[in-house]
Order: C-alpha cells, then sequence, then structure tokens
C-alpha cells in the first residue's frame, strides 16, 4: 500500500526539487468490516473514490478489520513505518460491537484519533431517500409519504443501546419526512425482523410499504432482508446506502472533526 498526497509524490520520497516537502493533511484511513462477498470490498472502494473526489487534497486509504485485506494492523504498521499522520474513520453506522470493542482493539498502541461512527446524522437520512427513489418510490410528494409506511431494516445487536439509537433515527425519519410510520427491523437474531415489521404497517392502515436497508455494502444480511421483504409482501425494495455521495461527505466530516480534536490535544 502506497499513500498518496495531492502532489502525487509518496510520504517516503522526501524532497522534490531540492525543496522540504511541505507537512500534508493526515490520511484518511476508513476502516470496513469486511466481507467474503466481492461487492462489500467492491462498495468500500467506490465509497473511497467519491472521497477523493471531493477533497482531492486528502489522502485515503482501507483498512479492514475482517475477511479483505489488507488488515488494519498492516496499514497501521506502515503508516508508522513512513511516518505518515492519519485519522481512523469507520465505516460504521451506530455504535455497537464493532465501533466499541473490535476496532479499539485493533488500533490499541497505534496512537490514531480516532473519528466517531456515522450515524446518526441526517446526511443519512438523505442517503436513504435516495435510495428510496431510486427503487421507485416517489418521496417528494407530502401526500404519497403520509400513504407511505416504511420498514428501516439493520442488522440489529445484542446492544440494547445500539437497537435504541436505531429507533431513534426511525423516530427522526418518520417525524422529518412525514411517513405514515417507520419501523425497525433487523436482520439477525433479535428481534423484530422485517415480517413483523411488514404485517405492522399493514394493520396500522399504510397503502404502501417500502424496505430501506440501513446498511451500507451487499453482503448477506442484505440479502436476507431483500428476502423476507419479498415474502412479506413488501410493495418495495431500495438497495442499500452503498456509495452514496451523501456518506462520502458524512465520512469527511467526521474526519475533519477528529483531525482538528487532535490537533487541539497536540498543541
Amino acid at each position: 500500500m502506497t499513500i498518496r498526497h495531492a502532489t502525487g509524490r509518496s510520504p517516503q520520497d522526501g524532497t522534490t526539487g531540492g525543496s522540504p516537502a511541505l507537512p500534508g493533511p493526515p490520511v484518511l484511513l476508513l476502516i470496513a468490516h469486511g466481507s467474503r462477498d466481492p461487492r462489500h470490498a467492491a462498495t468500500v472502494e467506490a465509497l473511497v473514490g467519491l472521497v477523493r473526489e471531493l477533497r482531492p487534497g486528502t489522502p485515503a486509504a482501507t483498512a479492514y478489520l475482517d475477511h479483505c485485506a489488507p488488515r488494519i494492523p498492516q496499514v497501521v504498521q506502515r503508516l508508522a513505518a513512513a511516518g505518515t499522520p492519519a485519522v481512523a474513520v469507520p465505516l460504521l453506522l451506530g455504535r455497537a460491537y464493532h465501533a466499541k470493542t473490535d476496532i479499539p482493539g485493533a488500533l490499541r498502541g497505534s496512537g490514531l484519533p480516532v473519528a466517531d461512527v456515522l450515524g446518526p446524522s441526517p446526511l443519512l437520512l438523505a442517503a436513504l431517500d435516495r435510495r428510496l427513489a431510486e427503487a421507485g418510490l416517489d418521496t417528494g410528494s407530502p401526500a404519497g409519504r403520509a400513504r407511505t409506511g416504511v420498514v428501516l431494516a439493520a442488522a440489529g445487536s445484542s446492544d440494547p443501546a445500539a437497537n435504541a439509537g436505531l429507533r431513534a433515527v426511525a423516530a427522526e425519519w418518520r417525524r422529518t419526512r412525514g411517513w405514515a410510520s417507520v419501523e425497525v427491523a433487523h436482520a439477525s437474531a433479535v428481534p423484530p425482523h422485517v415480517p413483523q415489521a411488514v404485517a405492522s404497517l399493514r394493520a396500522a392502515g399504510a397503502e404502501r410499504i417500502a424496505v430501506a436497508p440501513y446498511l451500507v455494502a451487499p453482503g448477506l444480511l442484505p440479502d436476507r432482508i431483500a428476502a423476507a421483504a419479498a415474502e412479506a409482501g413488501a410493495d418495495l425494495v431500495a438497495p442499500v446506502l452503498g456509495a452514496a455521495p451523501e456518506l462520502a461527505r458524512l465520512l469527511l466530516r467526521r474526519y475533519d472533526t477528529a483531525a482538528s480534536a487532535a490537533r487541539a490535544l497536540s498543541a
């Protein structure tokens, strides 16, 4: 892995033309979970590409917790060997086990500042709206939204606080968009599940039901959500959030906040 800065020189290049190298911004080190499904890594890399387009002067790299390469220790060691500062930005929507345990454990002793998780954020709600619209839902009509019930389908967690955070996102999405109702569903063993959420919306009188996966990349859980939604008779299933521009802007926002905090501590 070679980190390229806006000048096109790697951190090891030192000087060019006899002039000392100017310190650049720290690397945005995107920390993703990883998956055996190749669509996961492809989505992460597409998202990194959007980040680079939005902020060409900010170098970016990727590291994975599991399944994909390069893994976090490899990237951290290479950055340290090159003397390259970085900010770790978790590609996580909420604060569950990976955010509280896995990532801090993988980064322990690295000294890298770690940005907050992505959610909650109005930008994530905007990305959800985008994906529903792309799937064919009329998200621009207040009357249409008032007749539509939405299932916000996430991975689910054994951490009650993480699940409560998801319910708060659902409540905010309903309040700000005017959906008839927004029900939470989990793709994991933790209830409620998609069929229960669809049934609840139908019982509440929703004329149309859409399922919105609250997940970043394709894989086993989104496939499970889509299959359950079809079996339950949902009218529409949106794609995952994926490489949405809203997510790229949010990653940069979290990076900027963590980088500023790190500079203030070292001043």
